[in-house]
C-alpha cells in the first residue's frame, strides 16, 4: 500500500510539473513580447570583471544596443553581466533570463526585464525566440551547448538563419578546425553549415554584421519575420 501511495503521489507531482512548465512559458511570452529587434549574447558565467573580455563584451552590447537592438542574456554573472551592463548603458531593453540552480546563480543588477526559470529547456526557448542575431562570446560547456543548439535549429529550418557571430577568432579556432578536419570529412555536417557562422574580432564588426543582415533580409517595422 505504501508503494502504491508513493506511485500515485509521484504521478500527481508530474502532472503539476507540467503546469509549472506551462507557467514558465506563459510568463516568458508575456514579459518578452514586443522586445524585438533583439540580440542574444552567450558566454561564460565565470568571467571576472577585471578580465579584458568583460570590457569587450560590455562594449559589444553597448554598440549593438546603440544600433537599436535589445540585449538578451542568461541573466547571471560574467559575460551575461557585462552584456546587460552594456545594454543598460546604451539605454535599451536589457533582458536577463536567469536559471535557478542548486548552487544559486544570482541575477545580475543590470537588467530591465528579468525572469527566473526552474527548467533549462524553457529558458533556452526564450533565449532564442525573440532574437534576430546571436553573439557567442568565449565560454565553456554551457556556451557550446547554446551555440550548437542555435546552429541545429537553423540547420533543421526550425528558425531562420540569423547571424551567429563567434567573437574572438583565436578562441574559436580550435573548434572550427576540428569541425573542418574531423567532423566535415565524416559527412556529419555539410560545407554549407559553415555559412551559418561568422567570426568577428571587434564590436564594430559585430554591429556591421548584424545591421547588414537586417538590411539584406525581410524586416518589417524592424521586426524580422520568423518561421
Amino acid at each position: 500500500m505504501a508503494y502504491e501511495y508513493e506511485i500515485n503521489e509521484l504521478a500527481k507531482e508530474e502532472s503539476w510539473r507540467m503546469f509549472r512548465i506551462i507557467g514558465e512559458f506563459v510568463e516568458g511570452f508575456d514579459k518578452l513580447s514586443g522586445i524585438e529587434p533583439a540580440v542574444t549574447m552567450y558566454g561564460s558565467a565565470r568571467l571576472s570583471e577585471d578580465d579584458e573580455l568583460y570590457a569587450k563584451t560590455e562594449d559589444v552590447a553597448y554598440r549593438v544596443g546603440k544600433a537599436g537592438f535589445a540585449i538578451v542574456t542568461g541573466g547571471g554573472p560574467g559575460v551575461m553581466e557585462a552584456a546587460n551592463k552594456g545594454a543598460q548603458r546604451a539605454g535599451v531593453t536589457s533582458v536577463g533570463l536567469n536559471i535557478l540552480l542548486p548552487e544559486e546563480q544570482a541575477s545580475n543588477t543590470y537588467t530591465t526585464k528579468s525572469i527566473s526559470f526552474d527548467h533549462f529547456f524553457t529558458r533556452k526557448v526564450m533565449l532564442v525566440k525573440y532574437a534576430t542575431a546571436f553573439v557567442i562570446m568565449p565560454g565553456g560547456l554551457g556556451t557550446l551547448d547554446e551555440l550548437t543548439e542555435v546552429l541545429t535549429l537553423m540547420q533543421t529550418c526550425k528558425i531562420r538563419p540569423f547571424p551567429v557571430i563567434l567573437f574572438g577568432g583565436e578562441f574559436w579556432k580550435g573548434f572550427l578546425d576540428w569541425l573542418r578536419s574531423t567532423v566535415l570529412p565524416k559527412g556529419f555536417i555539410s560545407e554549407g553549415d559553415f555559412d551559418l557562422l561568422r567570426v568577428c574580432e571587434t564590436a564594430g564588426e559585430v554591429v556591421e554584421a548584424i545591421q547588414k543582415w537586417h538590411e539584406e533580409h525581410a524586416v518589417v517595422g524592424k521586426k524580422a519575420l520568423r518561421t
